[in-house]
């Protein structure tokens, strides 16, 4: 058995993505350096590396828009606070997001409200100002939308290399290819994480496993409301220039947009997905996927698919995550159940868990804890695909 040449940390991460990263970064930052992630593949290989990549700030509660505001502030940012030796390749080009009702367009006018109070430069745009937007899309059917311009995308990998790398430079152990199979307590107290490669003795560890945080919950026996599910995603060929924006309707259900290197990055929300951990894609998708962005978007009919692949959502059940430490588990912290938008919040998230664990005042106030849904006071995220 490889043994690991550390058997000791102030805080062990469980989880090698972008919000587990980000995490060690912050605690290194903030002048915790024992810190160590554990990641049973290599860096980015979970829900991370398999998301659509997308930055918005258009939501529908007071948290996922703060988390993302100031997310967002930090993404524009990185290339120079992370020393980074690849372009994150953070676009920003907007996000449209389509109502296919009056319904819909009412909850869009109550999310632009609570936007703009918080300062978030999302506005209506009109049937006019969309095609200009975007000339070529089909708005048969369309009631309205709106658009923020500071919205975008970014390179999923390049982030997380960033955090991890900067993490390392201050001090921070990585170690793929290690599996956690045990996290022992006494007392209502963290006391270790056993792997295989070997055991680490600490008092703080870090759930940040996206698609397995329940089952990492449960070796510390604590039981999570969360289920994972199975999303898809397919990219074509690079093409020339065709797409700025983000294109996204939750009622259409469907996201669209073109990265820097010319390729379309698209999918939508299964219906009635089963809880799962299956990431095989499917050919009813790629039909579907199909079906639907041609529909949308008839100047892609032609394009040819280059791949595609499914990742795993941790889905909390007001679709927010879950940030902090466990009520009657000392050390043990959570940062799960992201349902779909860990990527985007994932610099602020890994602030905030990093002041949490080192006891420090909070950057925000936050209601994400996990008692709230003990005390039913769930926080229900309205724009979601």
């Amino acid at each position: 058995m490889r043994r690991m040449n550390k058997n000791t940390a102030e805080v062990v991460i469980i989880g090698g993505g972008v919000t587990g990263c980000s995490i060690a970064y912050n605690l290194a930052h903030q002048g915790c350096r024992d810190v160590v992630i554990l990641e049973k593949s290599y860096l980015a290989s979970g829900s991370t590396g398999r998301c659509g990549a997308g930055i918005r700030q258009q939501w529908g509660t007071e948290m996922n828009c703060i988390l993302s505001r100031e997310s967002v502030k930090l993404f524009e940012e990185m290339n120079d606070t992370l020393n980074v030796k690849r372009d994150i390749e953070f676009k920003q080009k907007g996000y449209l997001l389509l109502a296919y009702s009056e319904r819909e367009m009412n909850q869009f006018e109550k999310n632009l409200a609570l936007q703009n109070s918080l300062v978030i430069p999302s506005r209506r745009v009109s049937m006019d100002e969309i095609r200009k937007i975007v000339s070529y899309l089909n708005l048969e059917g369309v009631k309205g939308a709106t658009f923020c311009p500071t919205d975008g995308h970014a390179n999923p990998f390049r982030v997380t290399q960033a955090y991890a790398g900067e993490a390392v430079r201050l001090g921070a152990k990585i170690y793929t290819e290690t599996e956690v199979l045990d996290i022992k307590t006494r007392g209502g107290k963290i006391q270790g994480v056993e792997t295989d490669r070997g055991f680490i003795s600490t008092e703080n560890v870090v759930n940040a496993a996206g698609g397995y945080a329940f089952a990492v919950s449960s070796m510390a026996g604590i039981k999570l409301p969360v289920k994972s599910e199975r999303h898809e995603i397919l990219v074509t060929e690079p093409v020339e220039p065709l797409l700025d924006p983000m294109v996204m309707s939750f009622s259409y259900n469907i996201y669209c947009q073109q990265t820097p290197e010319g390729t379309f990055i698209m999918g939508y929300g299964p219906e009635d997905a089963p809880e799962s951990f299956s990431i095989r894609s499917s050919r009813y998708f790629l039909r579907k996927m199909a079906s639907k962005v041609t529909s949308l978007l008839p100047v892609l009919s032609n394009l040819r698919v280059v791949r595609q692949w499914a990742g795993l959502y941790n889905i909390t059940p007001d679709n927010q995550p879950i940030l902090g430490e466990v009520p009657g588990l000392d050390g043990f912290y959570l940062a799960v159940g992201f349902s779909g938008h860990g990527f985007m919040i994932a610099p602020m998230v890994g602030i905030l868990m990093a002041e949490m664990i080192l006891g420090k005042d909070l950057s925000m106030e936050h209601k994400l804890d996990l008692g709230r849904f003990e005390r039913g006071e769930l926080i229900l995220e309205p724009s979601v695909v």
